[in-house]
């Protein structure tokens, strides 16, 4: 397959390196377009006030990559790569092997998701894949699964354009559970900022934070209850995917508003 790989970690990222060469030593056409920083967090942003700027990268991943780091978001990475670096589209766009999980709510602000959410808005089914530690640095077992979920779909293709969230477990590959389809799941943080000075007596904050709890979806949503939820399965080593779009618009919330009676003035 033709694949374009992204992620939020930046191109000197463990992760990313070693997603691409397991994959194009694969035998899979393998072009590389990330950011040339970290860019965690970033959300879905795009450049729009300044150029964006991408040099061809040599000597950081098997000789089969091609690769180029942009000095965008990751967001800019994907759209920059369909638009104007890669010959034709891609079979599959795969964002990450991302430092950390991207589970429940985290992936509304996960630049790892976002990269991979350009890829389907552009058309085209995409996976985000990341391993559920912050320290935790064997990314081998997460893409030797990315290469046998790549395989598969080469071989039955998605049925409808979705993006598929994977979420690893950090652990050796023979205490990893299973594989299993979940729903997403939200969690609520207790974000604290920490209030600083610095050298020169000015005042700043360092946004911190850590998971209050996991919850259940609104039940609004009618997602199917004997699924379970991302969050639970990955303590449990299971590997977590789960299908996104990017239409957010609430289901239940069209039906509750079309009875509302409006007038304007």
């Amino acid at each position: 397959m033709k694949l374009l790989i992204s992620n939020d970690d930046g191109v000197y990222a463990l992760g990313i390196r070693t997603l691409a060469n397991t994959l194009a030593q694969a035998g899979h056409d393998v072009t590389v377009v990330c950011p040339d920083r970290e860019r965690s967090a970033t959300g879905h942003g795009l450049t729009l006030h300044q150029p964006i700027r991408a040099e061809i990268v040599e000597s950081i991943f098997d000789p089969a990559v091609k690769a180029w780091a942009c000095d965008g978001t990751p967001s800019d990475c994907v759209k920059l790569a369909l638009w104007a670096l890669l010959e034709s589209p891609p079979d599959l766009v795969v964002s990450g092997i991302n430092q950390g999980a991207n589970l429940g709510t985290e992936i509304l602000y996960s630049g790892t998701v976002s990269a991979a959410m350009e890829g389907l808005i552009e058309g085209i089914p995409s996976v985000a894949m990341s391993l559920a530690s912050f320290s935790y640095k064997n990314f081998q077992p997460a893409a030797n699964f990315a290469c046998n979920l790549v395989a598969k779909l080469a071989q039955q293709p998605l049925p409808e354009l979705m993006l598929l969230n994977v979420n690893v477990p950090a652990v050796p590959a023979p205490e990893i559970t299973g594989v299993m389809i979940t729903r997403q799941g939200v969690r609520r943080y207790i974000d604290v900022f920490d209030q600083r000075v610095d050298p020169r007596g000015k005042t700043y904050y360092w946004l911190t934070g850590e998971v209050l709890e996991d919850v259940e979806p609104p039940a609004g949503l009618n997602l199917p209850q004997h699924l379970p939820m991302d969050v639970h399965v990955v303590r449990k080593n299971y590997i977590s995917i789960t299908p996104l779009q990017y239409n957010l618009t609430y289901a239940s919330g069209l039906c509750t508003l079309s009875e509302w009676e409006l007038k304007f003035p």
